[in-house]
């Protein structure tokens, strides 16, 4: 996994996915991780878990916080009730 953005804050979040295969999102803050299969970013809204078979950034717009990701979409998540203590053991749940 790799860890490739880190900007401030913006205020309006949007997802477009186009035949499962290309996602583009806006409003994200931060990519924390990523890999072929999963994405985990901070977006305005929350936590995102992208989860998907062939996944690559095609478009990475820093200053606005728009991405645009391609590959095949299995499933999109929204995670809940992240506390910072508690932060690290969840992500490593999620990738083990």
């Amino acid at each position: 996994m790799e860890s490739i953005l880190d900007t401030t804050s913006y205020g309006s979040h949007e997802i477009k996915i186009t035949d499962r295969s290309i996602i583009s999102l806006s409003g994200i803050n931060k990519i924390s991780s990523f890999d072929d299969q999963e994405f985990l970013m901070e977006s305005t809204m929350g936590i995102i878990l992208l989860k998907g078979e062939g996944l690559e950034i095609v478009k990475l717009d820093t200053h606005d916080g728009n991405v645009k990701i391609k590959g095949k979409l299995i499933s999109f998540a929204y995670i809940e009730n992240v506390k910072k203590g508690k932060e690290e053991s969840l992500l490593s749940k999620l990738f083990k």
